[in-house]
């Protein structure tokens, strides 16, 4: 049996409706923070060390999310993650 549940809400409501905290001052900050920081590198190694620091875990985090990104491409695509078969 599968039930399909829909929700016609905005983003606040959805918040409020699961009890989750307003960070929306925090992202605010967060973003300008990183804005600022970005405006400052003068070429694309600068940036990337940036990114490196602001990535919650490192540069291990960055490439968990490269990995994350090049999957679901190739899923997307058809393609097989890394040219490896996948198991069904």
């Amino acid at each position: 049996m599968k039930v399909n549940v829909e929700f016609d809400c905005t983003p606040e409501e959805a918040r409020r409706l699961l009890g989750l905290p307003d960070v929306t001052k925090a992202n605010e900050a967060y973003a300008e923070a990183t804005a600022k920081l970005m405006q400052g590198a003068g070429s694309i190694d600068q940036l990337q060390d940036i990114a490196k620091q602001l990535a919650p875990m490192g540069e291990m985090g960055l490439k968990m999310f490269q990995q994350l990104m090049t999957s679901g491409a190739a899923m997307a695509t058809g393609g097989a993650m890394g040219g490896k078969k996948q198991a069904d």
